[in-house]
């Protein structure tokens, strides 16, 4: 945990807590959550032992549609009562007086985040290897809930699923871009050459990994966390995105930074691919192309988190952030490759 610099007026978001909140009780501690590059996370301790997540936007200006708490919250709220594990959703504030921007509250999961090796190595070869079938079955489960029956039928269009995502991020990697990067141009005009046809629509976490979850100390899921571009599609790109965050001991050059998941004891890549076939029953023979969606996705996502850094609003503290550049580049040479298009 760090120290809360800005981005919580304790102020006026105590007492706020303290009335939409039940139970809790002031004075309340705010320490910011670390790791995150998108919206800010901090953890909330009240007089009364209790303890809360508070999720708001990045400081400064944002994309439009990128930061909605109201949608995230939403969200985890439909989640709750299914076999889809997420953190109980407690309170939504759209007042922007409170704290200058929305934010929502939810209650805290205890649980690991394996961000690294090291912190895998903590974890048993077996739990590692639970770890993995956890998440691939999770997976499965989010996308075998019925938005329809859980109040998520609205949540976005189920139809044309991948060229909107290719609309959208696109748009969105122009907006934030701060210098030209020609190979994400040419490896949109590949993909958009290459949609695969779509099947059921369902709900789609859009950002679904191994450290955007909670572990317990056997490996299996506590709870799925970071919702805020989810949205209703096509799951198989969930899965080509799990296929770019999972590498495996003998995999070379990553375009990724530290990966866990090339410590021994974790399943291998295709074992995941295998594992979420069986359980879900869909056809995974167009995996290549969405794991190069996946990769585009993310230097577009990149993009964003590193132009914002630039124009703090991460914080006027926050350094040490100009690899971001480099990796959208490096993202988009592998899209290109996974594509088996020559890079440009």
């Amino acid at each position: 945990m760090g120290q809360v610099s800005n981005g919580v007026d304790e102020a006026r978001v105590v007492p706020w807590l303290e009335a939409h909140v039940a139970g809790c009780t002031p004075p309340v501690s705010f320490s910011l959550i670390a790791g995150g590059h998108s919206n800010l996370t901090y953890r909330a301790d009240d007089a009364a032992g209790h303890a809360y997540v508070l999720r708001r936007p990045p400081l400064g200006q944002v994309l439009a549609t990128a930061h909605d708490m109201g949608r995230e919250h939403r969200i985890i709220s439909a989640l709750g009562p299914t076999t889809v594990p997420v953190p109980p959703a407690l309170a939504h504030c759209d007042d922007v007086s409170v704290n200058g921007s929305p934010f929502y509250v939810m209650g805290h999961v205890d649980g690991l985040v394996l961000r690294d090796a090291e912190t895998a190595l903590g974890l048993a070869p077996e739990a590692r290897h639970r770890a993995g079938e956890s998440l691939v079955d999770v997976l499965a489960d989010i996308h075998a809930v019925d938005p329809d029956a859980v109040g998520l039928g609205t949540l976005g269009r189920k139809e044309g699923y991948i060229p909107r995502q290719l609309k959208r991020w696109y748009t969105q990697f122009q907006a934030a871009q701060t210098r030209d990067v020609p190979l994400v141009d040419a490896v949109h005009a590949e993909l958009e050459r290459g949609v695969p046809e779509q099947g059921t629509a369902t709900i789609v976490h859009g950002d679904y990994r191994l450290d955007n979850c909670l572990l317990d100390d056997q490996g299996g899921v506590n709870a799925v966390l970071d919702w805020e571009i989810c949205t209703l599609g096509d799951p198989l790109a969930d899965v080509g995105l799990l296929m770019v965050y999972w590498t495996d001991p003998d995999d070379g050059a990553t375009a990724l930074l530290a990966s866990p998941t090339r410590v021994a004891g974790f399943p291998r890549r295709g074992e995941l691919l295998e594992r979420y076939a069986a359980k879900s029953g869909r056809d995974v023979s167009a995996i290549a192309y969405y794991t190069a969606f996946g990769y585009w996705k993310l230097a577009c996502i990149i993009e964003g988190v590193y132009a914002r850094y630039r124009g703090g609003a991460m914080g006027a503290e926050a350094t040490g952030f100009e690899g971001f550049g480099q990796q959208v580049v490096t993202l988009a040479d592998t899209a290109a490759r996974a594509l088996g298009v020559a890079p440009r």
